[in-house]
């Protein structure tokens, strides 16, 4: 796989308070501060108007290899170096995250160890940030012992045990000892760098490989599912839950295309999809944060909820572009926000419903639901059934047309049917008769209006003849049964019409921006899913493992893949495109009982 500087073969790094991309030479080219939606201190994936800044990187002179690996079931990330000459060095990053104090420590920090592994590697540090989204490099200044670079929004300071004039002025120099380099906030350490970053390391070792040892994994594939979970974790904003779409912004879906978009953001639907994700692996942990978060929302809303929030609770979003910075491979624009949060999208008083529900039936949570949080979550229900038959961009986002979409509808009808279920488990039987009812009245109209009356299969929108691939979801909804004819007709036409080679396309009608050239990655496992649903689980299985392929080499997914080339585009990590891979291993697994 193509490992040049201009590709998506990246690590991921952090801690539920910053997120670090490196590359597989051990480059730190992104990452925002002081939190994910912050101004990327580190945005050389971007390219900067002022060329050869924005990162952070160890030159090993008379560089022949390298390789990286993540440390087992941890988002530790090492990367190996070597030279001419026989020598070598370890690179080992990490953000520190551990239980300290009866709470989680998850500080604004990125920890960076240097070992010499053989020889005398003679290095050098370059540690290049820029503020203002790429625009000039920051007033720095420092004392016996860091570097402060003084960046719009906080200041950035590097302590170190190295020399500092080798931090400092990019000196060359013999690495004849392990040295530290800690980038945090602009406070001292009480102890001295490599032993902080030392004790941090165990610590954070311990703390995410117990975390993965309470996974309720399948059989196979554990690998893949693990680092799934692992990087999913990562997605979400510690202080607050909310989980973002991915940690960049404007990698473009396609070459040369203008749909770049910022995904930092929030978005209520992928991250009820996140949650279940994890739910299923017993990781409900994350379902509680968000849904505090979503109780946030809901306190300080006019009854409507918008699809995506900042992650601090910011109702507006409004799109800007970065000029400083030229884009991934110089495909511009940049953008900073994203107007969808101008938009109607129905469906996502289902996803609040939706990521919900387990709240009420999970004995192994301390806190559950009870009558006063369903009485919260019905204002959600009373939404979704009020605009179930009302046009709106969908999931989709269009930004030039509105229809009255299949996938939204069949949402609502999703959350009258939970809290129906809800208000019997609860013994609120007039509320959930209430429900039941209102389930019913949704579904029917749904099957009078969304069923294509020739070919028998569902359609994107009522009265339309289009098809697409969120369709695939109605029987992992509950909607239909697998079995059902219009289900079966569904995946069928969806294979003929949205498929090309391995990969599905979301759509494949022309939108705002022209015909849509990349795939999109979970609508692939998606179809994985409904092809093993329907009866043809060889056919998901040997299709699955070929998806498994298409990620980077250490394991990760971005939100598209070219159909021709199998090349990642899109913004990364995307946690759309790794709930799909979760989701289908879950599906396809053989049971242990059969593997032990």
């Amino acid at each position: 796989m193509n490992d040049s500087p201009d590709n998506l073969n990246l690590g991921v790094v952090g801690n539920g308070s910053v997120g670090a991309l490196i590359d597989a030479r051990g480059r730190i080219v992104w990452c925002c501060l002081p939190s994910f939606d912050g101004d990327p201190a580190f945005c050389s994936l971007l390219s900067p108007a002022s060329q050869d800044t924005g990162f952070f990187d160890v030159v090993l002179e008379g560089e022949t290899a390298h390789s990286q690996r993540y440390l087992d079931n941890t988002p530790v990330l090492v990367t190996r170096l070597d030279a001419a000459d026989g020598s070598a060095v370890e690179i080992l990053d990490f953000a520190p995250r551990y239980k300290l104090h009866g709470r989680i420590y998850h500080p604004m920090s990125v920890v960076r160890t240097i070992r010499p592994l053989r020889g005398v590697p003679r290095i050098t540090l370059r540690l290049r940030p820029l503020t203002g989204y790429g625009g000039r490099k920051p007033e720095r200044t420092f004392g016996s012992n860091h570097l402060r670079f003084l960046l719009d929004d906080v200041v950035l300071r590097a302590t170190t045990d190295a020399p500092l004039p080798m931090l400092r002025d990019e000196l060359p120099f013999l690495l004849d000892r392990e040295c530290s380099i800690v980038l945090g906030p602009d406070e001292t350490l009480s102890q001295a760098p490599s032993l902080h970053a030392h004790e941090a390391l165990e610590a954070t070792i311990d703390y995410w490989r117990e975390w993965v040892r309470y996974l309720s994994i399948p059989a196979e594939w554990q690998e893949a599912v693990i680092r799934a979970a692992i990087t999913l974790k990562l997605c979400q904003y510690e202080g607050t839950g909310a989980i973002v779409a991915a940690l960049t912004t404007s990698i473009p879906e396609a070459p040369h295309t203008v749909r770049n978009w910022d995904y930092r953001y929030c978005w209520l639907r992928d991250a009820a999809f996140v949650v279940r994700a994890l739910n299923r692996l017993g990781a409900t942990r994350s379902m509680e944060e968000y849904l505090r978060y979503i109780a946030n929302l809901a306190a300080g809303a006019d009854g409507e909820l918008a699809p995506v929030y900042g992650i601090h609770f910011e109702p507006e979003l409004t799109e800007r572009e970065a000029t400083h910075l030229r884009g991934y491979r110089g495909m511009g624009p940049v953008r900073i926000g994203n107007d969808a949060w101008r938009q109607r999208q129905h469906d996502v008083y289902g996803s609040v419903v939706l990521a919900a529900t387990q709240l009420f039936f999970d004995q192994r949570l301390v806190v559950r639901g009870d009558a006063a949080a369903f009485a919260r979550l019905e204002h959600a229900g009373e939404a979704a059934f009020r605009l179930y038959d009302q046009p709106d961009a969908g999931l989709w986002e269009f930004r030039g047309r509105s229809d009255v979409h299949t996938y939204s509808a069949v949402m609502a009808w999703a959350a009258c049917d939970r809290l129906g279920r809800i208000a019997t488990h609860l013994g609120l039987a007039e509320r959930a008769t209430c429900w039941n009812e209102r389930a019913r009245l949704v579904r029917d109209r749904i099957l009078a209006e969304a069923v294509h009356p020739q070919h028998g299969h569902f359609v994107d929108a009522f009265g339309s003849e289009r098809l697409d691939a969120s369709l695939l979801l109605l029987a992992d909804l509950g909607f239909v049964e697998a079995g059902d004819p219009r289900f079966v007709a569904t995946v069928e036409a969806i294979g003929r019409v949205l498929r090309q080679g391995d990969y599905l396309f979301r759509y494949i009608v022309p939108d705002d921006f022209g015909a849509p050239e990349t795939s999109f990655t979970i609508c692939t496992f998606w179809y994985v899913d409904a092809l093993a649903a329907i009866g043809r689980k060889d056919e998901a299985r040997a299709l699955f493992e070929r998806l498994l392929e298409r990620r980077n080499p250490l394991g990760l997914l971005s939100e598209d893949v070219h159909p021709q080339t199998g090349e990642l585009w899109g913004n990364f990590p995307q946690t759309y495109s790794l709930v799909g891979l979760i989701n289908a291993a879950e599906r396809l697994s053989r049971r242990w009982e059969s593997v032990l």
